[in-house]
């Protein structure tokens, strides 16, 4: 059973909207494959902030563990893959897999200071608060708290996983189609900021 790979991490009987850490608006029934072939349907979304697979039933939130038992977790007709222990998504299967690892940053805003100022000295306790009183797993974090959702890509080429937050760093994934690689982002202007591009430039380069 599904339960026996998960660990209980916070509940809510709430359901907010504003949710910016999670990567979904809501929990949405998804499927988790086990690599034994044994498929578990159950309400699924995404934790940006604590990067983990979340799991609810009844308002009580769990977190997919033992990620080693796991072969895929689909939502919404999305791929979710377990690779060296966090979950990615994969966003292109070709013979170069790319792969999105989904984040969160929180900030505090700070307390106020003198001169109409303020202190953000709390601001690098922000995230172990949340954590501790449980509030990472809620849908709707306390409105103080500014959350800044980010994606870092892996691309998987040749057999050897290769983490990338730049189109310089790509590019030297791919010195050894180089020409290929200036010619296509020139002419189409791949950004790292727009997956689609980027998605298709990977495609592209798999072609050659």
């Amino acid at each position: 059973m599904i339960l026996s790979l998960l660990v209980s991490v916070a509940s809510s009987q709430e359901q907010n909207l504003g949710i910016t850490h999670y990567l979904f608006p809501e929990f949405t029934k998804g499927v988790v494959l086990m690599k034994t072939g044994l498929k578990n349907e159950t309400l699924l979304n995404f934790n940006s902030l604590t990067e983990e697979m979340i799991f609810e039933d009844k308002g009580v939130k769990l977190a997919l563990d033992q990620l080693n038992q796991v072969d895929t977790v689909y939502i919404g007709g999305r791929k979710f893959i377990p690779v060296n222990g966090r979950i990615l998504e994969l966003i292109l299967h070709s013979p170069y897999d790319l792969y999105a690892d989904h984040k969160c940053k929180v900030k505090d805003p700070g307390t106020p200071s003198g001169y109409g100022g303020t202190s953000q000295t709390a601001a690098t306790t922000t995230y172990s608060m949340i954590l501790s009183k449980g509030q990472a797993y809620e849908l709707k974090l306390p409105e103080a708290i500014e959350t800044n959702p980010y994606v870092e890509y892996w691309l998987k080429k040749d057999g050897k996983l290769s983490k990338f937050t730049s189109m310089n760093q790509l590019s030297k994934i791919f010195e050894d189609k180089s020409v290929e690689y200036k010619k296509y982002t020139k002419e189409h202007r791949v950004s790292y900021n727009k997956q689609q591009s980027l998605i298709d430039l990977i495609r592209f380069l798999s072609s050659k």
